[in-house]
């Protein structure tokens, strides 16, 4: 197997429920209420995704993580990417999976942080980045109460010194991924006073026996990221889609006039990958690591209004994905970011579902052993 190149997929917690959760969208809400509620919207849109044997788990009981963990480890992929979802000193959700993990040696699979260090909003809000969840539910609120669901604050000194405590338990753990004695922490979005956290949590690294952290950040070309700072490409956003050529708007065009599919785009997989790997093979940062996915809808989520990438399968993937690991060890790059583990209301996840079953997981497996 080709060890120098190591998969790490994203992972979302969001399959237990909060009572944050419970207030904001109904009582029992996980991002499972979405996926079961999905339906075709046009001839031929595989919806709704339904896992194998309707396993519709749930991450608040150890044995579903460890399950996971398991066939994750089978498959090929070296850590989970494990969203973290820190909001300020009150808030910080979607906890249970990783708490599971640090009190469970015996869960085999090793592991980071990836901060996603922004608010929760509502979907028919006018605010400018955040999350929102649940836009079909969201809608039947009929654009009523508080446009910011939870705050993001980044805060001040005291309150990086408090999210840094929280963090070393895990840090320290044998099963945090590390680069050089550093832990590995992604964040989401850079700005300068992000920087200025980073500084101070590397120093507080060192004092615990680390030498400092290894942050990652999402690559954004509207931001100014320094180039000094490492970075990966989130998949497929900022290489495959940002931008549709003139035949790709054409068709969708088209589409949406015959199948009154409304505003929903439709992309295609392989031109998706192509554009992908053109970027990754002329890529020359040193400290910028690669993404990959392994499909895309998330009409569960936003109905007429989402995206769908189509024509995806289990031997495409593996096929590209393959290409993209020799092109990250031919430029001496660790790290895959893969899109993702289990993200069901994006139709990005590796599990087995009732169409494909493993054969997704099977085609990470044959993309490492297809390189040694």
């Amino acid at each position: 197997m080709n060890n120098d190149v190591k998969i790490f997929a994203m992972y979302l917690p969001q399959f237990h429920s909060i009572p944050e959760n419970d207030a904001f969208w109904g009582k029992g809400f996980t991002d499972w209420k979405s996926v079961q509620q999905a339906k075709p919207l046009y001839k031929g849109h595989e919806q709704p995704k339904i896992p194998e044997n309707d396993n519709y788990y749930d991450l608040s009981l150890k044995e579903n993580v460890a399950w996971q963990a398991k066939i994750a480890k089978e498959y090929g992929i070296d850590a989970f990417g494990i969203y973290h979802y820190w909001f300020n000193n009150e808030k910080n959700l979607l906890t249970k999976p990783a708490q599971i993990i640090l009190d469970n040696k015996d869960i085999d699979i090793d592991f980071f942080f990836a901060w996603d260090n922004t608010s929760w909003k509502r979907s028919w809000s006018n605010i400018e980045g955040g999350n929102d969840w649940a836009p079909l539910i969201d809608s039947k609120s009929k654009n009523s109460g508080p446009k910011i669901l939870i705050e993001y604050i980044l805060g001040s000194e005291k309150d990086w010194l408090n999210h840094y405590n929280y963090l070393k338990p895990f840090f320290k753990d044998s099963r945090y991924k590390k680069k050089d004695n550093r832990p590995i922490f992604v964040i989401y979005h850079y700005s300068d006073e992000i920087a200025k956290m980073c500084n101070y949590w590397d120093s507080l690294a060192r004092d615990d026996g680390f030498d400092g952290l290894f942050f990652i950040f999402r690559y954004d070309e509207s931001k100014n990221i320094p180039l000094d700072q490492n970075v990966f490409k989130y998949e497929p956003n900022f290489s495959g889609w940002r931008k549709l050529s003139f035949f790709e708007k054409a068709s969708n065009k088209l589409k949406k006039i015959i199948q009154k599919s409304g505003t929903l785009n439709r992309y295609n997989y392989d031109v998706i990958w192509k554009k992908l790997l053109k970027n990754a093979k002329q890529c020359t940062r040193d400290n910028m690591f690669h993404g990959a996915f392994v499909s895309y809808d998330d009409t569960p989520r936003r109905g007429r209004r989402g995206i769908v990438v189509e024509k995806s399968s289990a031997d495409k993937f593996q096929k590209y994905l393959s290409e993209l690991i020799k092109i990250s060890s031919q430029q001496k790059k660790e790290f895959i970011f893969l899109t993702a583990w289990n993200e069901w209301g994006e139709g990005a996840f590796i599990e087995p579902d009732n169409t494909h079953s493993y054969s997704f997981a099977k085609a990470i497996k044959q993309a490492h052993d297809s390189l040694l």
